[in-house]
């Protein structure tokens, strides 16, 4: 490397190091004031949670709005399946949740799904009135019922708006110091003459490991949030086996719509590639249990209640 080209690089490492130095000056003596005029720990807090709470609850409602708009979906009038609203009401009056409207839809697959909050309501497809029998459609609707008791859309949005806030603060925080360092660390590596060393520095190191963090924790939280999806999605299907005494009506309503969700390959069944890795990664990232170890978590407690109830007779008879 040229002398030139060498004192070069010290010039503009010089420049770049003192253009961060005073940025980070400028930007100590407009905080200083807010610091100074900070709130107690316990009033931002609260200011900090009111505010992810009340941002939670209205993109809940926004969302929801836009996705009855989006569904185009008509209601069921009680004249048009009596049997369905008989069932519903039957379902209604033994838990803890208004009666919810039901609307009709013309989904991608079939399925149902419970929106809003209070009385709410259950969007079901068309095409299960033809798959379902009514006692595996009251169990669903007993299902869908558990979800708007518990409100567990409403309360996974706002804590997934808390989440947000929290990440969002530490990212403030951590931004303007891995501006810092860096810079800091690029301006170095520029007067050593060497300029791809900035990331082997020790402020190199302490930029990428505070990214990792801030991203880490982003994910680990995302997963935390999944994870408590998927178990609310478990303990929905226990309120309806609990409400219902049907586990079985559950089971194969699940099952009859995850056959009628997938398409048949038919001839070509033994084509199709299936990777473990892939599918392990997907049941983390997703809202749902896997179909199939539902199904089989039905089926085992509906054998459990068969073999107590088995055990209470034959203890009665004695």
């Amino acid at each position: 490397m040229s002398v030139t080209r060498r004192l070069l690089m010290a010039v503009v490492g010089l420049l770049s190091l003192l253009v961060y130095l005073a940025a980070a000056y400028v930007g100590y003596m407009l905080l200083l004031p807010v610091w100074d005029s900070r709130p107690s720990p316990l009033m931002a807090t609260l200011v900090i949670i009111g505010t992810a709470i009340a941002l939670g609850v209205l993109n809940y409602w926004a969302a929801t709005a836009q996705l009855k708009r989006s569904l185009d979906a008509v209601e069921l009038s009680r004249a048009r399946v009596p049997e369905a609203y008989r069932r519903l009401d039957t379902l209604v009056a033994q838990m803890d949740v208004e009666t919810p409207t039901l609307l009709l839809a013309e989904l991608p697959v079939p399925n149902a799904f419970a929106i809003g909050g209070g009385a709410g309501a259950i969007v079901v497809d068309r095409q299960l009135f033809r798959l379902l029998s009514v006692s595996e459609f009251e169990a669903l609707l007993a299902h869908e019922l558990a979800h708007l008791e518990t409100r567990d859309a409403l309360v996974q949005t706002v804590a997934y708006s808390l989440v947000q806030t929290l990440i969002g603060l530490v990212g403030l925080v951590v931004f303007p110091i891995v501006v810092l360092t860096g810079g800091i660390a690029r301006s170095l590596a520029l007067l050593r003459g060497d300029p791809s060393s900035w990331s082997r520095s020790w402020l190199g190191r302490a930029q990428r490991y505070a990214l990792q963090v801030v991203a880490g924790l982003g994910f680990a939280v995302t997963l935390l949030i999944l994870g408590y999806s998927r178990r609310r999605e478990l303990a929905a299907d226990d309120r309806a086996i609990e409400i219902t005494e049907n586990p079985l009506g559950l089971a194969r309503a699940l099952a009859k719509i995850e056959q009628a969700s997938k398409p048949d390959p038919g001839l070509l069944r033994q084509l199709y590639v299936h990777n473990e890795a892939d599918s392990e990664l997907s049941r983390l990232l997703s809202t749902h249990p896997p179909m199939d170890e539902r199904i089989q978590r039905l089926q085992e407690r509906a054998q459990h209640g068969s073999s107590a109830k088995v055990s209470k007779s034959s203890g009665s008879r004695r």
